[in-house]
């Protein structure tokens, strides 16, 4: 699986490399415990389907899920409604702004994909379904913790208060679904549950391990537990690679060649089919909100494994 690959040599030439870069990109600042993480920060995880860990850098240190936590809500929520999924959001990449609300009112109430706010909150909204907030967060959160064998990981409450606080938009989005009968509970129990999965911490260790099923047709590898279908999990990275870095999707393939999935606490979940699974960390963005030094190194990544899919 791992191959005859060096890993702990490979991470340890990336951390080397993009060492002059540290620092670059804007950290998120709509919220202060955002704003507060050191730009510098970087670490980098991979966990192979046999088991083999590599690790450099700020790896063991939690930051802000954030848009990451949208690949385990799609497969809760693929898990529980199956291919009916699709009837209430798309699977195209959307060619607007992640928070954009004209495309919405265009496509009557229907997300172009599971990856923007929107469709991420129909998702949570299927999740949901109609029980109590802190049940499905609960449901959430220990999926996480299930799936990264790590019970620490939880939701930090700070980051979730200053969301709902400053969720203006998010709100203006459900209210905008809910009107086209595209989301089933009260929106400020589907927005809490949003604000509450995005503010999860998780170290790129965990999030490495939480996301290896998806690089082994659903199950993980390590457990050999069955997480979701084989169809779900090919579907699942298809999105990521078509929709998991907003507007600089295709720039992603194009440079990494590889699922993918972004947060704007700087975090990236990139999967490997058939062979691993890799997180990196940088909090500093690029101008669409992806992770300027998250991105160069896995560039680096697969120039030197040769894991791109293409």
């Amino acid at each position: 699986m791992g191959g005859s690959l060096n890993l702990d040599e490979i991470v340890a030439d990336v951390a080397r490399e993009i060492q002059p870069h540290r620092g670059e990109g804007l950290v998120a600042d709509y919220i202060p415990p955002l704003a507060r993480v050191d730009p510098r920060r970087f670490g980098m995880a991979i966990i192979t389907c046999d088991g083999q860990v590599a690790e450099t850098g700020d790896s063991w240190m939690p930051f802000s899920i954030q848009s990451i936590s949208k690949v385990f809500t799609l497969a809760l929520a693929l898990e529980k409604l199956g291919d009916e999924l699709w009837t209430r959001v798309g699977r195209e990449p959307s060619g607007s702004r992640f928070n954009s609300i004209v495309q919405l009112e265009a496509e009557r109430g229907v997300p172009r994909n599971p990856f923007i706010n929107a469709g991420a909150i129909v998702v949570t909204d299927a999740v949901l379904a109609g029980r109590r907030p802190d049940e499905a967060i609960g449901e959430i959160r220990d999926f996480l913790r299930k799936l990264a064998a790590n019970d620490t990981i939880d939701v930090d409450k700070e980051v979730a208060t200053q969301e709902a606080a400053t969720g203006f938009r998010n709100f203006s989005l459900a209210y905008f679904m809910r009107g086209f009968e595209n989301l089933k509970a009260p929106v400020e129990d589907a927005l809490v549950t949003y604000f509450n999965q995005c503010a999860l911490r998780i170290t790129c260790q965990q999030l490495a391990r939480a996301g290896l099923f998806l690089a082994n047709g659903g199950v993980d590898p390590i457990t050999g537990e069955r997480i979701v279908s084989t169809e779900h999990a090919r579907r699942i990275n298809a999105i990521m690679l078509t929709c998991g870095h907003y507007d600089a999707s295709g720039e992603f393939a194009f440079e990494v060649g590889l699922p993918g999935k972004s947060g704007v606490g700087g975090g990236i979940l990139t999967i490997v089919p058939g062979r691993a699974a890799v997180a990196v960390w940088s909090p500093g963005l690029n101008a669409v909100g992806n992770s300027q030094v998250g991105t160069l190194a896995l560039e680096k990544l697969v120039q030197r494994t040769g894991w791109s899919i293409f």
